[in-house]
């Protein structure tokens, strides 16, 4: 079985045909080629597949890609202005934030979420946020200080 739904992704608004059992994650990169949003554990456990839904964070491999109809689908591809880095991406490349970069555009997408809702977290705030995100290289203390570099910086969070 599928269904047509109507959805707005990364701005635009548009109209699929997708088969019922069709993860939002295998949607976007397979039907939509937005490769950005990455394919991890297929668990919900590492958030390499984060996306934003109507502006809060959401596991691709945790959601039908029919339970997203009539709502707005973020992906890292849309993040940055005018195809350019944002600020939180910016301070991420700066602040060696990215290591192998797998988990890079998860950890950036529930950045953003964070800093929508609270644009001047803590340190605590900004680990909890991040904790459904797994990164396998590092320590996290380069992410946190991306995530803190692009506060200080401003102008993040849309």
């Amino acid at each position: 079985m599928a269904s047509i739904i109507g959805l707005t992704i990364n701005g635009r608004k548009q109209e699929h045909l997708i088969p019922d059992a069709m993860l939002l994650v295998d949607f976007l990169r397979d039907k939509l080629g937005l490769t950005g949003t990455k394919k991890g554990c297929d668990g919900g456990e590492c958030g390499a597949c984060t996306v934003l839904v109507d502006g809060k964070q959401r596991l691709g491999c945790m959601t039908l890609a029919k339970s997203v109809a009539g709502k707005t689908v973020e992906t890292i591809e849309s993040v940055g202005p005018h195809g350019r880095l944002s600020r939180l991406q910016t301070a991420f490349h700066e602040k060696l934030g990215t290591q192998c970069g797998f988990c890079t555009p998860g950890m950036i997408m529930a950045a953003e979420s964070l800093l929508r809702d609270n644009p001047d977290p803590d340190e605590d705030e900004i680990r909890t946020a991040l904790s459904g995100n797994l990164c396998r290289c590092t320590g996290y203390v380069k992410i946190i200080e991306s995530v803190q570099a692009a506060i200080a910086a401003g102008e993040v969070g849309k």
